[in-house]
């Protein structure tokens, strides 16, 4: 009788640690991951062209903050209309930051130079683990007061009708 008792209040507090581990766990997932409508981790970071840049450096204009690796093919395929966007809207107000994850130098390098992007650019580790990203490419558009309006978590062809008309409705 007694070890029944015992065995009981094993399984119970086995089931209550698991549970604790659980809500634990997606807590911990669940408050790192940006979506629409956060306002967006701040950062400071130096750009390739050696301009320091940090969230509130981009008040009064719209942000696309664009996660990518050169390991990444749709990386590759969305760069080109990435740049001819953010040559198109960059006096209209928007702002095109993509930070690359690679931890090859040489990798990051290689990609810069066969696609010279029109856009800031940026190789650093750690910030998409604060906005939660860990697949690529992943955009998020920030606007003037650092919300975030929109997240994308995939490739875009920045160039179509229906993306760079959402673009000029936010400028």
């Amino acid at each position: 009788m007694q070890s029944v008792k015992i065995d009981r209040f094993l399984r119970l507090g086995i089931g209550v640690l698991a549970v604790v581990l659980v809500y634990v766990i997606y807590a911990a997932i669940h408050q790192r991951v940006v979506e629409a409508g956060d306002t967006a981790p701040d950062f400071t970071i130096t750009a390739d062209n050696g301009r320091t840049v940090s969230l509130p450096d981009f008040g009064g204009k719209v942000l696309l903050l664009n996660f990518w690796a050169s390991w990444c093919q749709p990386c590759e395929e969305e760069t080109p209309s990435l740049s001819k966007l953010a040559q198109d809207y960059a006096s209209k107000g928007l702002v095109v930051l993509g930070i690359s994850v690679d931890k090859d130098p040489a990798a990051y390098q290689r990609f810069l130079q066969k696609y010279s992007p029109a856009f800031l650019t940026a190789r650093e580790l750690k910030i998409h683990e604060n906005y939660g990203t860990f697949m690529y490419p992943e955009t998020y558009i920030i606007d003037a007061k650092g919300h975030v309006i929109q997240k994308i978590a995939e490739a875009v062809d920045w160039s179509s009708p229906q993306v760079t008309q959402y673009i000029a409705s936010l400028l």
